[in-house]
């Protein structure tokens, strides 16, 4: 019997962190990297999250919080999602932890038997088949093709529910795709979830400020509210407000699932730090204005890079519509040979040739269960991409 647990044999290091973490050794030795597989914001935090983190400091907030976040946190993540979801949760149906991810994987601990079923619209993020498999659960992905709009088909939920299906997931904005689903097209899976009371929804609505060309985010619970007793809300500061590193994720949901999720926060994490928990009520309470800012400007480099996508023969990536990444095809290159003599049997020997010959840093679309696609993030400077773009249509030309 070996001495690491049989829950983690199966869980590898995520794909697109793997990657990050070679653009840094390979940068680390002189190497003039690209890296375009991080979904972080490059942009600092907003100074008013941060003036209020350092006299929170001063103050003295340096001791223990609540585990399921501070009223104050909890109090301006209930007005966030009033205002701008139009939702109403008492205090007591919200918690937090450290990160949206924490939620998650707190939220499976906490309901998932063995054997239970997690229905995962694919491409999907690295991190949810993983976490399913770390609480005991089975993830059951559900195809979403570039066809549709990589938006989940009503038929294929309802197809794909068994007597052991517990949660259906969905996020829209979508990572990996930038995917947003509109009211009518929420609305016919709330359809289907209105015949199987005993299935739940996670939506993942980490994205959801970051939306393009005047389209309007809506969350299920909202176009669906007779769901919302069994729909969990996922969130955070992270994305929206550049606050990765701050690591403060909040879900909303029916009392009872609230206080089992608190249950397993109260083992594995014991609350958020208090400064982070300062920061991001500064954060959700304050102006929109910087946000605002930096959608402007995440649309402004998607443009960019589309439009050079365009002069690459072989490749095409529909229009996200949210989120920072770019779904990108590259089937056209599949079975050919780089310039570097490397067969391209796959995306991930795509990516992995990409990387070697022209130093820019990508995530094979096999990552997020479907292929052949990369996946490439537009949080970087205009600079970054002009010349990861530059070396991307190289390596292309390259193939034969």
């Amino acid at each position: 019997m070996g001495f690491i647990a049989d829950r983690i044999a199966n869980v590898p290091v995520s794909a697109s962190v793997a990657m990050t973490e070679k653009a840094r050794l390979m940068r680390a030795e002189g190497i003039d990297m690209v890296a375009l597989s991080t979904g972080e914001p490059d942009f600092a935090t907003p100074a008013h999250a941060i003036e209020a983190a350092h006299i929170a400091a001063l103050a003295g907030d340096t001791h223990y919080p609540p585990t399921d976040g501070k009223p104050e946190l909890k109090k301006a993540i209930q007005a966030k999602l009033l205002r701008d979801n139009h939702l109403d949760y008492e205090l007591d149906e919200i918690t937090t932890a450290g990160g949206a991810k924490q939620v998650i994987f707190n939220t499976m601990m906490a309901t998932l038997n063995v054997g239970d079923e997690v229905l995962i619209p694919t491409p999907s993020w690295i991190s949810y088949a993983d976490i399913v498999r770390s609480a005991g659960g089975t993830p059951v992905p559900l195809p979403c093709f570039e066809e549709a709009g990589f938006i989940v088909q009503p038929a294929d939920i309802r197809a794909s529910i068994s007597e052991k299906t517990k949660w259906l997931f969905l996020n829209f904005p979508n990572n990996p795709t930038g995917a947003l689903a509109n009211a009518q097209e929420l609305s016919a899976i709330a359809q289907v979830l209105a015949d199987f009371p005993n299935v739940w929804v996670l939506s993942d609505d980490i994205y959801e400020y970051l939306v393009y060309d005047d389209e309007k985010f809506l969350t299920l619970a909202q176009v669906a509210p007779a769901l919302k007793s069994r729909t969990l809300i996922v969130n955070g500061v992270s994305k929206a407000y550049a606050m990765t590193g701050w690591r403060l994720g909040y879900c909303a949901g029916p009392k009872a699932l609230i206080s089992a999720i608190n249950v397993i926060n109260s083992q594995n994490g014991s609350g958020v730090a208090t400064l982070s928990q300062a920061a991001a009520v500064a954060a959700l309470n304050g102006p929109m204005d910087w946000v605002e800012k930096c959608i402007a400007t995440y649309q402004q480099r998607r443009d960019y890079v589309l439009s050079r996508l365009q002069q690459i023969e072989g490749v095409h990536c529909i229009t996200p519509k949210g989120a920072f990444y770019l779904f990108i095809h590259i089937g056209a290159y599949i079975g050919r040979t780089s310039a570097g003599g490397r067969l391209l049997d796959s995306d991930s020997a795509f990516v992995m040739a990409l990387m070697q010959e022209q130093h820019v840093t990508s995530v094979a679309g096999s990552a997020y269960q479907m292929s052949p696609y990369m996946r490439i993030s537009y949080a970087t400077s205009l600079a970054s991409l002009e010349k990861g773009c530059e070396r991307l249509e190289a390596f292309c030309k390259g193939c034969n």
